[in-house]
């Protein structure tokens, strides 16, 4: 779908994806985005009974502005290890390995920001392990993003709503096009397998090491 608005808070976004539900969206098991309060309050009104997964990489930029430059790489690299384990029991567990790691070296700030965000950016677990690549970020959609920046600033000023919707229209046509077709985002038969169950439930928040 496509939407001119002059803002991102909860009335914009909440209008938006009620206008997809409307046109025949259901179903909706898991929907990813970044922390924006406007985004997740409409996710959680419209979408109800889907999960939410924060993207890994606007996570992994809110963390850096917590820790200092010169750690960045350390912290940086603890914290990309969680997302290259092989199961949802082995993530869970390199998380609290991280927690830890993070509180014992003097990370503590970012050690509770990690453990107060385990749940959002880890719910991509609860689905197949063929599809965590595809789910755990919002890249191929910020990839999107760039290049409808590159496009609309080639124009600057628009004279209209409809002119913007025809030119940005246009862009996410062809990007539809390519996913489906040519490089295809998922297979059709990935996507028919239903989203399993964790062999072990990951831990709730207040089962994880405190910070």
């Amino acid at each position: 779908g496509v939407a001119v608005v002059t803002s991102e808070d909860t009335a914009s976004w909440t209008e938006f994806l009620r206008s997809l539900v409307d046109r025949g969206l259901s179903g909706v098991e898991l929907v990813i985005s970044d922390a924006h309060g406007g985004i997740k309050a409409a996710i959680a009104t419209v979408m109800t009974g889907s999960s939410w997964q924060r993207c890994r990489t606007h996570f992994m930029a809110n963390l850096a502005a917590r820790v200092p430059k010169s750690s960045w790489p350390m912290v940086a690299t603890l914290i990309r290890s969680i997302f290259e384990q092989p199961d949802a029991e082995a993530t869970w567990t390199q998380l609290e390995t991280v927690v830890d790691k993070l509180t014992s070296t003097g990370f503590a700030d970012a050690a509770g920001f990690v453990l107060a965000a385990a749940e959002d950016i880890l719910a991509f677990t609860a689905f197949p392990v063929e599809h965590w690549p595809k789910i755990r970020s919002n890249n191929p959609q910020e990839r999107l993003n760039k290049e409808i920046r590159r496009r609309t600033d080639v124009v600057g000023i628009f004279p209209n709503r409809a002119a913007v919707t025809r030119l940005v229209g246009a862009i996410l046509a062809e990007q539809n096009d390519e996913w489906a077709v040519t490089k295809r985002y998922m297979r059709p038969e990935s996507l028919k397998t239903a989203a399993t169950a964790l062999a072990a439930s990951p831990p709730a928040a207040d089962q994880l090491p405190a910070a």
